[in-house]
């Protein structure tokens, strides 16, 4: 029987180790006596979850304390409205770099708190890439620079945290925790858990004191991020399971990996390997994204027809490597390369691309009319 290989873009694959200490837990809570499922957010078993939680991030991505970690709910999503609310003042505009998917989302929703405009659009450029430094055009004087680190549809990664002298808030949804990361230029990150952290249901918000003190007041509580902080993310109940998965994800991290430098290199080392079997066959499978945007989290491609991308899948899943299939909105395939996913995973991904260019070439594009996908459409 194959090994089943989980490379779906979200929720994404959870480590084994931690899978099965979730299973114990569900039975009963080291600890408690009592399932997680029915541990009481309000125990002091669960505050103790929580601030492990939070120490934990606290060391692994070196917080300082000018941040208050939140572990909320309503995915990205509803981040996408309390950031406005909380930061998008009457008579002041907020820039929005325009990246893919779901930077799209967040600029049309923002559009309803207030005034927002674009510092870079990456429409016209069919999402293939990212800006330049000297392509985003956001000023001092805007309310706050939005931007997603990692496009899941489309493949894209920022390499760099774009320069700006205004507040800069980031959607980290799918690539927090996979590589270092100095918290102290944000004023607000974000980060929904089902791809490097955990099940859905928990949101991680890092905001810093000065957003909290310029917040506009009248805000209901449940949007607002000063009330979560004087609740200590307690304000109403909370989803204890996701909370005490990210908790296992967390020590999985720090005990196991041995923090995120490492899990940075591993990370690395996993695209390395998808994307060579793509590059030597260039002949076969398009990239459509540009050198220098690629993400190492979300790798996208095609094969030469969308009959042979619907097999790709089919004998992916046959083969054990199950969420191949690219985003609905963009088509393609897409894999997923997060955390949990394994070395050994991303080298039987290898090893499958290679297998099925050979086996469809003859059905495929004659070598040297989509070497890199550039500008190839379907």
């Amino acid at each position: 029987m194959n090994i089943i290989r989980n490379l779906c873009a979200g929720p994404g694959a959870l480590p084994r180790s931690v899978l099965l200490a979730a299973q114990e837990a569900v039975l009963a809570l080291p600890g408690a006596g009592v399932s997680i499922l029915g541990l009481s957010h309000r125990s002091h078993r669960f505050r103790q979850i929580l601030d492990d939680a939070e120490e934990r991030l606290r060391a692994l991505l070196e917080v300082p304390p000018s941040h208050h970690v939140l572990f909320l709910q309503g995915g990205g999503t509803l981040q996408f409205s309390m950031v406005p609310l909380a930061m998008l003042p009457a008579g002041r505009v907020a820039d929005y770099i325009v990246s893919g998917y779901w930077s799209q989302k967040a600029f049309e929703a923002a559009q309803h708190h207030g005034n927002v405009r674009l510092a870079w659009d990456g429409r016209p450029h069919g999402f293939r890439r990212l800006p330049r430094a000297e392509e985003i055009s956001a000023r001092s004087d805007a309310a706050y620079l939005h931007y997603v680190s990692n496009e899941t549809v489309e493949g894209l990664q920022f390499r760099e945290v774009p320069r700006t002298a205004a507040p800069l808030v980031c959607d980290m949804s799918s690539d927090f925790l996979s590589r270092p990361l100095g918290a102290t230029p944000f004023s607000i990150v974000y980060a929904h858990a089902q791809k490097n952290l955990g099940p859905a249901g928990v949101t991680i918000v890092l905001v810093r004191d000065d957003v909290l003190s310029r917040m506009p007041s009248g805000l209901a509580p449940i949007l607002d991020y000063r009330a979560h902080c004087a609740a200590r993310s307690i304000l109403h109940t909370p989803p204890v399971f996701s909370i005490y998965v990210v908790l296992l994800v967390l020590r999985w991290l720090g005990d196991e990996v041995g923090g995120l430098a490492e899990m940075g290199r591993i990370n690395e080392e996993k695209a390395r390997l998808v994307r060579g079997a793509l590059n030597e066959c260039q002949h076969f499978y398009q990239q459509d994204i540009l050198p220098g945007s690629e993400s190492e989290m979300n790798v996208t491609f095609r094969c030469p027809t969308s009959q042979l991308d619907t097999l790709f899948v089919e004998r992916a899943e046959q083969a054990g490597l199950v969420g191949t299939a690219g985003h609905r909105s963009r088509g393609g395939l897409r894999i997923s390369l997060y955390n949990a996913v394994t070395i050994d995973d991303a080298q039987a991904v290898a090893k499958f691309l290679s297998a099925f260019a050979k086996e469809h070439r003859s059905t495929g594009t004659p070598p040297g009319t989509a070497a890199s996908g550039a500008g190839v459409t379907r």
